[in-house]
């Protein structure tokens, strides 16, 4: 009794310490993300290019050998992607006045550096249509100044904290890489797990390939990911499915549809079940054979049509057992079939054996499907 009274004291000082990590971790990307995004303002940015017009012209006029009349289409250029049009517009009426005013003051007395050339003034007149037009699109968009980069980074980021896993007990171990498609920030395939059950000892993971591959994909990998990591855990594990399923039909998407496996596996006994919705089997090894064995549900894609049921594969993870989920991008190309992948797969995860596949998942990847251009995705659940 005297050994519980001071474990439990213990552990709630651990768990107050992991949350306390947690929402600092959540406060600094945060903090990061906001202090990219900014206000939104663009005057800071317009009164430093703005400035930098005379003072170009000026160093043009004193030192034409060293800073040619060209040089204004740097804060043009600046602008263009900084900038709203109208204070483009702005800019590049200086840039214009300084090119006049560098015409008359430097015009009669040289014809080598310094001079002010018709092609001087179609270079900056140039720049100064590619960058209206860069600003303009930006408007219409909706997305102020820095604000496109800084989406970007926030939707990487927001992807990335989705994708992690919860922590296992002692005596499990698990792993997740994911490489997007042409060595992109963003992928189509994306994986969201969680702990449910009494006590939190059951492991849900849904590991899912959406149609299409890199940014083409990522907006509806974001969505798909945020609401089926709300599912999760709130729905009996054999609704999960059927109601991604449903969601993904209310969408419409004209590619709407879906590869997904869901994996629930008690953290206790061993025992789980997998759940396939299209998706390519998974991988067993069983450490007394030796031996890798396909684990194949029955189900059809998601977000194809209505009504669609989902039949689970039972199986059983003991000790020094492997359980191995991927995508297809991973063993199916245009040059190699799907049973020939998955032989090179689990002959290249042979090597990790002895290690117990600490670290295994990248170099699986690395290994496997290094220069492959679609989405890549290995999940492994292993069983000390």
């Amino acid at each position: 009794m005297a050994g519980r009274s001071g474990t439990a004291p213990q552990a709630a000082r651990l768990h107050r310490a992991h949350k306390s990590l947690h929402r600092a971790r959540t406060q600094l990307r945060r903090s990061a993300v906001d202090y990219f995004r900014g206000h939104g303002s663009d005057w800071g940015a317009f009164s430093v290019l703005l400035l930098s017009v005379p003072a170009l012209a000026w160093a043009t006029m004193a030192q034409p050998t060293w800073c040619a009349p060209e040089a204004l289409v740097l804060p043009v250029i600046a602008g263009g992607l900084l900038l709203r049009p109208a204070s483009l517009l702005v800019l590049y009426a200086a840039s214009a006045v300084a090119l006049v005013v560098e015409s008359v003051v430097l015009g009669p007395y040289t014809d080598g550096a310094g001079r002010v050339t018709p092609g001087t003034i179609l270079v900056v007149a140039a720049v100064g249509l590619v960058g209206l037009l860069i600003a303009q699109f930006r408007t219409r968009v909706g997305v102020p100044w820095t604000g496109g980069g800084t989406m970007l980074f926030d939707l990487r980021e927001r992807l990335r904290v989705q994708s992690q896993l919860p922590p296992l007990p002692k005596g499990w171990h698990r792993e997740m890489s994911l490489r997007p498609a042409g060595g992109q920030s963003f992928s189509g395939d994306f994986v969201v797990g969680a702990r449910t059950g009494p006590r939190r000892r059951t492991l849900e993971v849904v590991l899912t390939d959406v149609s299409g591959k890199g940014m083409d994909a990522a907006s509806r990998a974001l969505l798909l990911s945020g609401a089926f990591g709300g599912l999760l855990g709130s729905l009996p594990p054999h609704e999960f499915l059927p109601a991604a399923n449903a969601y993904l039909l209310r969408q419409d998407w004209q590619e709407g549809f879906a590869t997904s496996v869901h994996l629930v596996l008690d953290l206790d006994t061993g025992d789980y079940e997998l759940l396939s919705a299209g998706h390519v089997p998974g991988l067993q090894l069983s450490a007394g054979s030796g031996r890798w064995e396909e684990k194949t549900a029955e189900g059809p894609l998601l977000g194809v049509y209505d009504g669609a049921e989902f039949h689970a594969v039972k199986g059983r993870l003991r000790h020094g057992d492997v359980l191995m989920l991927f995508t297809d991008g991973l063993v199916e190309t245009a040059e190699r079939e799907l049973s020939e992948g998955i032989d090179r797969l689990t002959g290249t995860a042979e090597t990790y054996v002895a290690t117990g596949f600490r670290g295994a998942a990248w170099h699986l990847i690395e290994k496997v499907a290094k220069d492959v251009n679609d989405d890549r995705a290995l999940l492994l659940i292993c069983r000390d």
